[in-house]
C-alpha cells in the first residue's frame, strides 16, 4: 500500500471515529515529525493530546452554557482587600472544590451590593473548570419553575434536573417574599440535595430572619437545619461595591481643587 493510501485510510479511520482536531492537525503532526525524526509512539501521544484537549474544552464550554451564569466573574475578579470581611484564605480553599466531595453547603449572608452574588458565581465558575456541573438560578426563578412544572405535571422531572448538578447556585433568597407554595418548592429542592450534592446560596437575611422569608418558621427551621448541617457560612458588611463604584466615578469627575 503506498504512503498516500495509508495516508487517506489514516484520514479516514479518524473521521469514522469522530476525531475530528487529530484529523484536521495530522498534516502538520505529520510534517513536524518527519522534521524532528519523531518516534510512531510519541507522535501517537502527541496526535491524541490535540483530541483530548479539544475535546475537554467542548465540555467545557457545554458545561458553561449549561450553568446559565449571568456573570464571567472568577475568584481573581474579586478585590478582598476592599472586602476585608471576606476570608481570602477559605474563599482560596473553597475554589479548590474539595468542598463538592462530601457536599458542602455554602452560604453568602449580607446586605445588597456587597459581592454575595460574585463570590457564589465565582466558586461555581471554579467547579466548572474542575469538571463539575453547576447550575445557577434566583430563588424567584426557582420557584417560579416549581409552580410552572407543578401545573404542567412536570414536577418530578423538574425536581430531577435541580438533583443532577453538583453545584447548585441559588440566589437573591430574601429580596422577595416566597409564599407557602415557593418555600415548599425550595424545601424540596433542598431535603433532595441533601448530603448529595452541594448548595451555594446567598441571602441578605441572617438566618434568624429566615421564617420572616417564609411566613413558616417550620419549613425556615428544617431548612436550615439540612443546609448547615455541612456547611460554610459568610457573614458579609461593609459598603456595597456599586455604591463604591459611582462614589469613585463622582470623585473623578469633580473639577479638581472642589473638595465640597
Amino acid at each position: 500500500m503506498s504512503t498516500d493510501s495509508v495516508y487517506q485510510q489514516l484520514r479516514a479511520h479518524l473521521a469514522y471515529l469522530k476525531l475530528t482536531a487529530a484529523a484536521e492537525a495530522l498534516p502538520t503532526q505529520l510534517e513536524a515529525a518527519r522534521d524532528t525524526k519523531t518516534g510512531h509512539t510519541e507522535f501517537l501521544e502527541q496526535l491524541l493530546a490535540i483530541e483530548v484537549a479539544a475535546t475537554e474544552q467542548r465540555r467545557h464550554n457545554a458545561r458553561m452554557r449549561f450553568a446559565n451564569f449571568p456573570a464571567p466573574w472568577t475568584i481573581a475578579d474579586f478585590d478582598f482587600g476592599a472586602q476585608p470581611s471576606v476570608d481570602e484564605a477559605m474563599i482560596r480553599e473553597l475554589g479548590t472544590c474539595s468542598f463538592l466531595d462530601d457536599a458542602t453547603n455554602v452560604l453568602f449572608i449580607g446586605p445588597p451590593g456587597v459581592g454575595k452574588t460574585m463570590l457564589a458565581i465565582a466558586l461555581g465558575h471554579a467547579a466548572v473548570d474542575a469538571g463539575h456541573r453547576v447550575y445557577y438560578t434566583t430563588a424567584a426563578d426557582l420557584a417560579a419553575r416549581c409552580r410552572k412544572a407543578a401545573l404542567e405535571g412536570r414536577w418530578a422531572a423538574t425536581m430531577r434536573f435541580f438533583n443532577g448538578p453538583g453545584v447548585l447556585i441559588v440566589d437573591e433568597l430574601g429580596y422577595l417574599p416566597m409564599p407557602a407554595e415557593d418555600a415548599a418548592a425550595l424545601f424540596q429542592v433542598i431535603t433532595r440535595r441533601y448530603l448529595k450534592g452541594s448548595v451555594i446560596l446567598t441571602t441578605n437575611r441572617g438566618v434568624a430572619s429566615w421564617g420572616d422569608i417564609f411566613s413558616d418558621t417550620t419549613i425556615a427551621a428544617a431548612m436550615l437545619d439540612r443546609l448547615l448541617h455541612r456547611s460554610v457560612v459568610f457573614t458579609i458588611d461593609g459598603d456595597s461595591y456599586r455604591l463604591r463604584a459611582h462614589q469613585a466615578a463622582n470623585r473623578s469627575r469633580r473639577p479638581k481643587g472642589d473638595n465640597d
